[in-house]
């Protein structure tokens, strides 16, 4: 592990009997990065996560979490990291402050209690019982409570999964804002967005093994480094005069000829070809646009699953 790494992993794997859940997982998070383990449900992300947070031994491999082995070191690891788990439960009748309050009881060090709430805009709700609060409010409390001893690696488990999405944008800026303060969060999620927004690097997980890492726009580039360019005219292009460069690339035509999709590797040269050609037909150019593959997209080619299955 190197002075700027967080966590350092090597030939990590999980089994529970003949099921191996986690199949030699290598990674690296630097300190100061958010970064996400991004792929469908049963891929291996929160038993991985979990092991790194030290709730789950490890068949094999080396971890380092913070300088510490989570199977050995566990108690070390606690005070210096906060863990939001997929789901938080507490009792119906607990008030918001008396949990913040218990949880710190539980670190040698922690944070001020009142500043966190204010920060998650739930200063308000600080003396209401836990059953009266909405969904949203309950996962700022998750939140609350995995950041009470002022960690400095942050681990949040699907913090947005089954909430509405107003409530995930509110969840985004509270995270966009650690990372502001260079807190170093590893996050996993199956939400494309979450990880294109947030992330400063993704590995893309699938049957337990990590098959792409980067950032998102290098990874993008790499598996799919073409970007779709449509342009729609007011009349049927003549297509056969199309340029002979422009018929050596992947097309597709609608709308009775008046819709044309060209895959490129270079877009911006493609567009002025199209534009000139255009005007040389005679033709009004009606509408463009220029479509860059998502992470889904990369997931589906890598896979031919969809992030969600």
């Amino acid at each position: 592990m190197t002075e700027s790494s967080a966590v350092s992993v090597e030939d990590l794997h999980k089994s529970y009997g003949d099921l191996e859940a986690v199949r030699g997982i290598n990674l690296d998070v630097r300190n100061g990065e958010v970064f996400g383990l991004l792929g469908p449900n049963g891929a291996g992300k929160t038993t991985t996560i979990e092991i790194l947070e030290g709730l789950r031994p490890r068949t094999g491999g080396r971890v380092s979490i913070l300088g510490f082995d989570p199977a050995v070191q566990t108690n070390e690891l606690k005070n210096r990291i906060g863990v939001c788990l997929q789901a938080t439960n507490l009792p119906d009748k607990m008030k918001v402050h008396e949990a913040l309050d218990l949880f710190a009881a539980f670190y040698e060090q922690h944070t001020d209690r009142d500043t966190i709430l204010k920060r998650l805009q739930l200063w308000e709700k600080k003396d209401a019982l836990y059953k009266s609060l909405s969904g949203g409010q309950k996962q700022r409390v998750a939140l609350a409570l995995a950041l009470v001893n002022d960690p400095s690696l942050l681990f949040l488990d699907e913090p947005t999964t089954g909430l509405d999405p107003q409530v995930r944008h509110e969840i985004h800026g509270v995270v966009q804002e650690l990372k502001e303060n260079r807190r170093t969060i590893l996050i996993t999620t199956h939400y494309i967005e979450e990880a294109e927004r947030l992330c400063d690097r993704v590995a893309i997980i699938d049957d337990g093994k990590i098959i792409e890492l980067g950032s998102p726009r290098e990874i993008q580039q790499r598996v799919m480094g073409h970007t779709l360019v449509e342009v729609t005219t007011d009349a049927p292009m003549p297509l056969e005069q199309l340029p002979e460069k422009l018929r050596e690339e992947k097309r597709l035509t609608r709308d009775d000829g008046r819709t044309l999709s060209i895959k490129s590797d270079s877009p911006a040269a493609l567009i002025v070809e199209l534009v000139k050609w255009i005007d040389q037909q005679n033709l009004r150019l009606v509408d463009i646009h220029m479509y860059r593959p998502t992470l889904e997209d990369v997931f589906i080619e890598l896979t031919g699953k969809k992030l969600r299955d």
